[in-house]
């Protein structure tokens, strides 16, 4: 890691003139990052684990930890401190750091505590923000990145695609736990057995979820069928999963028959629109055998089915029309110790180039993935989505860099 050609976006450093490079020393920049502990009762992540703090720390930079911070990933205070981490016990130490790292949305609490210039990293959650919690970071002038908007030198979503690949494995798993006997299900196995017929698993959606939901339950041996409205997604589906399975485009009659024979059912489709959301009706889930099982992957943005509502890990469940509905938002979490090392991976890298940059600032300029995800820069909204859904006044992030 110490060399800082690889901090580089795309691998251009090289062609930078000497004098940038040299400019480049020169600003590097020690950082303090703050980890407070998370208060959702969603998520049991934590951004960094102690080999990113010890990453970090050996770069010479100061790490901030709210005590108990990753108690829920099974990570404990004295990983950290034994990776160079300070142990602080309150809070508002925590959030005085240059940078406030942390997995969840921001909560009124913590935003009342910043100070301008600050730089948040964090979920923002396009779905739940609300018009008050926007308005009142804007009003203390701080910048703030969305991680799941940033993208990678290949255009890709990392942090998206990461969890995503973890809660397709995982929606899998708890498939096979609710259609068992031990969660009062129907007592059927998710997978093929010499001379029984396969169970049967509809999966909605040909996304990154979709995709590793299908090589999971493949590995066990359950008979896939994959919907999508788009045709490459299937296409690239199939094609990853290396053999021939079931796909088709969202056909109704194609979709009821196919649910009215699943064992499980599971999906994972994005919506980045208003309206209606869902793309199982009630009366499809009626028609359903009973017993089946519904894992609802897309309930942070309303669901994709009609009978969903929001469940969390101390209820995760409740049967209706004769089905098992597992609804909880945040899947990934359910595995959160996997879930953190995939998300460190990602935030420490970040946060080392933030350093060699000088700051948010210089980085945005050069590195496009991250200026992606920038949301808020010095209490100015530059996310045009954001802006459109509360009508709120907003700049590019591009036009606004070149005026500073």
């Amino acid at each position: 890691m110490g060399d800082k050609t690889s901090y580089f976006p795309m691998g251009q450093s090289h062609l930078l003139p000497q004098e940038e490079m040299l400019e480049v020393g020169r600003r590097k920049k020690k950082l303090s990052i703050g980890i407070p502990k998370e208060s959702s009762h969603f998520e049991n992540r934590v951004a960094l684990t102690p080999q990113g703090v010890e990453l970090l720390v050996e770069n010479g930079h100061n790490v901030l930890f709210e005590s108990g911070a990753g108690d829920r990933a099974h990570y404990f205070d004295h990983d950290f401190a034994e990776c160079g981490a300070q142990i602080v016990k309150e809070k508002s130490q925590v959030l005085k750091a240059d940078i406030i790292l942390k997995v969840s949305a921001l909560t009124e609490d913590e935003i009342n505590q910043l100070e301008p210039n600050q730089l948040i990293i964090s979920l923002v959650n396009l779905y739940n923000q609300t018009r008050e919690s926007l308005q009142k970071m804007l009003d203390r002038r701080l910048n703030a990145i969305a991680f799941e908007l940033l993208k990678d030198e290949n255009g890709c979503y990392p942090v998206v695609r990461s969890m995503s690949e973890i809660e397709g494995t995982t929606s899998v798993m708890i498939a096979s736990e609710y259609l068992s006997k031990a969660h009062n299900g129907k007592g059927v196995l998710l997978g093929g057995v010499t001379g029984i017929s396969p169970a049967d698993l509809v999966i909605l959606g040909a996304g990154t979820a979709g995709e590793f939901a299908a090589k999971a339950a493949l590995g066990l041996g359950a008979s896939v069928k994959v919907f999508d409205n788009s045709y490459h997604k299937l296409r690239e589906l199939e094609r990853n999963v290396g053999q021939r399975i079931f796909t088709s485009v969202l056909h109704p009659q194609a979709l009821t028959k196919a649910l009215q024979s699943a064992d499980a059912v599971l999906g994972s489709i994005r919506h980045m629109h208003a309206g209606r959301s869902f793309m199982v009706t009630e009366e499809q889930v009626a028609q359903m055998k009973k017993g089946s099982i519904i894992i609802d992957l897309s309930m942070d943005q309303g669901g994709c089915f009609e009978s969903s509502k929001c469940t969390d890990f101390d209820h995760p469940v409740f049967t209706k029309h004769g089905v098992i509905h597992y609804c909880v938002p945040n899947v990934a979490s359910r595995v959160s110790r996997t879930s953190s090392i995939a998300l460190s991976n990602i935030f420490a890298p970040i946060i080392l180039r933030l350093g060699e940059a000088g700051g948010v600032h210089h980085l945005i300029k050069e590195d496009i993935g991250l200026s992606n995800g920038v949301y808020l820069y010095k209490g100015i909204l530059t996310n045009s989505y954001i802006g459109r859904r509360f009508n709120m006044p907003y700049k590019d992030i591009g036009l606004l860099m070149a005026a500073f």
